[in-house]
């Protein structure tokens, strides 16, 4: 008998995403404080990235099973506690099982926004499967160098399926659409700068604006040599940032103008335990805004 269960690490209202994901403490209509994304850590990845911050649910696996209307109650519980949205984390290998959780939350009531938050390592089969399921998508487009990709991520042919991945994303959802600052709709792409490897940077940037230069990207600088980055001397250290600074140069003459920089932190970096009971609800919000437009 087919297991109808989903592994979940960890799931709860999260404060570390991008500023219209998370909001600030906003009043509904009903008078209801709305503040934080609906996070959802599902267990495993189609990625092995060596150098993975969680790589605790990733590669370790951890976390608790789940049926399918047990997860859609979850979302309902975290629209309730006043998400602004079902924030679904690595979700591509549960796909299957998430579409039904998704279309029987709906019935149950949900109306927030529903964010795939992915590694863009997807088929066009999985991405077409969520058009008028998913309101946000948030890929992160990390390589076009496909040794790179396969060396650090193993994941073959990663540029050219991310890159169908995304276009259809943005073919479904648009550019992101904002109601009081807060995302109802759209397309955001993350990037996260590699040490040693800015010019698989600027790479996927050029990428990114030949597609549309209206894109929103979120430039994440919060790398860190974790999990088995060591084995890799090139990326066993943290950014420098003369690195930093140049991707964002590039971004500029790009004209890539809406979106965010993660703030360079030149402090301890906070890492998520997946074995505690809430790992994650201090972590901060540590974005600057690079755009107005709403």
């Amino acid at each position: 008998m087919e297991n109808r269960k989903i592994k979940i690490a960890w799931y709860g209202k999260h404060f570390g995403e991008e500023p219209p994901l998370i909001g600030r403490a906003c009043v509904s209509s009903s008078g209801e404080k709305r503040y934080g994304a609906g996070t959802i850590f599902f267990s495993s990845c189609n990625l092995c990235c060596v150098f993975c911050q969680n790589y605790q649910i990733s590669q370790e696996k951890l976390g608790r099973e789940y049926s399918i209307p047990e997860l859609a109650n979850i979302m309902i519980k975290l629209q309730n506690q006043g998400a602004l949205n079902i924030d679904l984390v690595t979700p591509t290998l549960w796909w299957q099982f998430l579409k039904e959780a998704m279309i029987l939350a709906r019935g149950l009531g949900l109306t927030i926004p529903i964010v795939w938050n992915s590694n863009a390592y997807e088929s066009l089969q999985i991405i077409r499967a969520m058009d008028g399921l998913v309101d946000i998508y948030l890929p992160d487009f990390k390589y076009m160098d496909d040794k790179l990709a396969v060396k650090y991520s193993n994941a073959p042919r990663y540029s050219k399926l991310a890159e169908e991945a995304i276009k259809e994303m943005f073919l479904q959802v648009g550019k992101l659409k904002e109601k009081n600052n807060i995302a109802q709709k759209g397309l955001i792409i993350r990037h996260l700068i590699i040490p040693s490897n800015i010019d698989n940077s600027f790479s996927v940037l050029e990428k990114i604006a030949s597609i549309d230069k209206n894109i929103h990207l979120s430039l994440m600088s919060q790398y860190y040599p974790v999990y088995n980055a060591n084995k890799f001397p090139e990326i066993n250290r943290r950014l420098t940032e003369n690195e930093i600074r140049a991707v964002e140069i590039k971004r500029m003459e790009l004209g890539l103008e809406n979106g965010w920089t993660q703030e360079a932190d030149s402090g301890d970096i906070f890492l998520p335990d997946f074995r505690k009971e809430n790992p994650i609800s201090i972590q901060k919000t540590n974005f600057t805004t690079e755009d107005t437009e709403k």
